[in-house]
């Protein structure tokens, strides 16, 4: 489905876990998706996610050629 969005001239990014497998399918767009960790507090997982969102925003803005793996903070 990602593939199919892009085609229409729309920007996505893949949030996953099996990177290798999105590449295998072609995805343009992604990044590492661990958004959580039980043995953290809130607040730790809050600034996970987040930095999780803010990396996939720009991956979004970023205009790319190839696949890329957007790195992420924290």
């Amino acid at each position: 489905m990602v593939k199919e969005f892009e085609r229409a001239g729309f920007p996505v990014v893949l949030m996953c876990n099996l990177l290798p497998v999105a590449q295998t399918v072609g995805v343009n767009r992604m990044v590492p998706y661990p958004l959580g960790n039980p043995s953290t507090s809130k607040e730790e997982q809050h600034l996970l996610r987040r930095s999780r969102v803010e990396a996939a925003l720009d991956a979004l803005a970023t205009d790319i050629k190839k696949q890329t793996i957007f790195k992420v903070e924290i």
